[in-house]
């Protein structure tokens, strides 16, 4: 097997030259980690840009289409959904409805609130936009084994899951 190194191995061995008492071991995974989601989110970015949508816009489009057809969301249950502040969500569901991707209707079960709906045109462009993030996505992913992949989703899981 040739071993590679890499930009994370080399900042180590400078960490333990210069503060050998400190272990930078934890970098190993939490440093490439980092790399490769910065790495990720440009790649994103990239494949959604051509629909006009941030991966912001899209989380939220996407967690109404994942709902069915008549899929529809409160803000606050879309703010928990996507981990957003309530002056977030407000501020993307203002600009996603501006570009009627959205509606926002009357609760049928709160008069006094509203959900949050996908337009025909929403629908479409997230279906378009959802393919080509999931090309994106694919293609992102080394040449994993069936196997190994399996293992590490699995030890992913459990680090998300620990957070």
């Amino acid at each position: 097997m040739v071993n590679h190194t890499d930009i994370i191995d080399e900042m180590n061995a400078a960490w333990k030259r210069e503060l050998p008492e400190l272990d930078p071991s934890p970098l190993e995974i939490v440093g490439r980690v980092i790399v490769i989601a910065e790495h990720l989110e440009r790649s994103v970015n990239a494949a959604l840009e051509p629909f006009g949508l941030s991966l912001g816009q899209f989380d939220i489009l996407a967690t109404l289409r994942r709902q069915g057809p008549e899929g529809k969301m409160t803000p606050t249950q879309l703010m928990k959904s996507v981990m957003l502040s309530s002056g977030g969500m407000t501020n993307r569901i203002d600009r996603l409805e501006q570009a009627e991707l959205i509606r926002r209707e009357e609760d049928p079960d709160d008069r006094r609130g509203v959900v949050v709906g996908l337009t025909t045109k929403g629908r479409e462009l997230i279906d378009k936009a959802t393919a080509a993030r999931f090309a994106e996505a694919k293609e992102s992913l080394p040449p994993f084994n069936a196997k190994d992949t399996k293992e590490l989703t699995r030890m992913l899981r459990n680090w998300f899951n620990h957070l």
